[in-house]
């Protein structure tokens, strides 16, 4: 597995994957219906943001394993606080993917000159994401009860999540 920045030969390779998480409405607050265009203008953040692939291949026909973002996640004065989201494409997942995506978010924010990540909303339901930030180091800041509604769950919260780098 190869982790590179993302190029834009690589968004058909994004798309199906992410557009099947967003749509089963269980881990990310996006609309379920969101379109290709919105998609894809959230995922590819403008600089200094940065989106990243996982891959496996060889070089010219890569398939893509999963994606993450790392962007500012306030403007101004709070943009000294790194932002990320991470997508596995479930049919990659349990091999380490998001592990290593991770990782290497952390180290590029750390690079970048950031100070610590936070992740605004992780579904407390995912309760494999959640283990694995708290493996690399992140903490629950805080709990917002029932601000996600879950297809099978109901209304759950969402956790605030922090690293300091």
């Amino acid at each position: 597995m190869l982790i590179r920045d993302a190029r834009p030969a690589d968004w058909p390779r994004i798309w199906p994957f992410l557009r099947r998480i967003v749509a089963a409405g269980e881990t990310y607050t996006w609309d379920p219906d969101v379109s290709e265009d919105r998609a894809r203008t959230l995922w590819h953040p403008a600089p200094p943001g940065r989106t990243f692939v996982a891959v496996a291949g060889d070089g010219a026909e890569d398939t893509v394993l999963g994606s993450a973002k790392l962007h500012p996640n306030q403007e101004g004065p709070g943009a000294h606080v790194a932002g990320a989201s991470f997508m596995v494409d479930p049919g990659h997942t349990g091999r380490g993917v998001g592990r290593a995506l991770g990782e290497h978010v952390i180290a590029r924010a750390r690079a970048d000159g950031y100070r610590a990540i936070q992740f605004n909303a992780v579904v407390e339901t995912n309760t494999g994401a959640v283990a694995l930030w708290r493996s690399l180091g992140f903490e629950i800041l805080a709990t917002v009860p029932e601000a996600f509604r879950h297809p099978a769950h109901g209304f759950v919260g969402l956790h605030v999540m922090y690293l300091r780098l």
